[in-house]
């Protein structure tokens, strides 16, 4: 939702810049759903199996959120399906959920707790993923300044991204998924293990994260 047309879409524009990196074709295969919530990747998780996926972006929480799901039910649905990919042999990259407090739609003072919420996800995504031996990257700052001053980020409905936005979250998540396929260029410099200097216990990296844009947190 939010795009005219499926090029514009994040799966796209990625599987587009991988297929660069790596100066070969990528196979794209989509199994998500506008509108769907923690509880619904099982079943998208066993539909992707038989494919058998070199790397999996999940990008989910947003309406988990909105829909007043039980956080912990939503991460427990999200570790588990991190889990059977990991077994399966493939790479996991989670962006997690949005920063929901710049959505205007959402009136306040229900959109200061849908900061705080989406925020608290978040950072217990990313303990999660780790946890099961998956990546993370936090879209939070995706959906707060840039999308707060640019309104042209978000679609007409001011809920879901424009094009543009998209893009920016590609960029966000790009490098990421590049380096778990081992097709980015500066993979050997860029210190994603996390340098001995920036080692910190996962959940105080995982509330830093949070707030921050496009920042990576992944097991050492």
């Amino acid at each position: 939702l939010g795009v005219d047309a499926a090029g514009e879409t994040p799966g796209v524009l990625i599987a587009a810049a991988l297929a660069e990196l790596a100066e070969r074709p990528i196979r794209l295969v989509k199994f998500a759903k506008s509108g769907a919530v923690s509880r619904d990747l099982a079943a998208q998780v066993e539909q992707a199996l038989p494919e058998r996926p070199d790397v999996v972006l999940i990008m989910i929480g947003a309406n988990d959120v909105t829909s007043r799901a039980r956080p912990a039910e939503s991460v427990r649905a999200l570790a588990e399906a991190v889990r059977t990919l990991i077994d399966a042999g493939c790479q996991v990259v989670v962006g997690t959920c949005p920063d929901l407090g710049t959505i205007r739609p959402i009136a306040q003072p229900l959109r200061v707790l849908a900061r705080r919420w989406s925020r608290q996800l978040a950072a217990a995504q990313t303990i999660a993923v780790v946890a099961e031996g998956g990546r993370t990257v936090s879209l939070g700052s995706v959906l707060g300044p840039s999308f707060a001053t640019d309104r042209t980020l978000f679609s007409n409905d001011e809920f879901h991204p424009s094009a543009a936005g998209y893009a920016a979250a590609a960029a966000s998540l790009l490098p990421s998924i590049a380096d778990a396929l081992g097709v980015w260029p500066a993979a050997a410099d860029r210190g994603l293990r996390l340098r001995r200097d920036t080692v910190r216990p996962v959940a105080r990296a995982a509330a830093k994260a949070a707030g921050r844009t496009g920042t990576e947190v992944q097991p050492t």
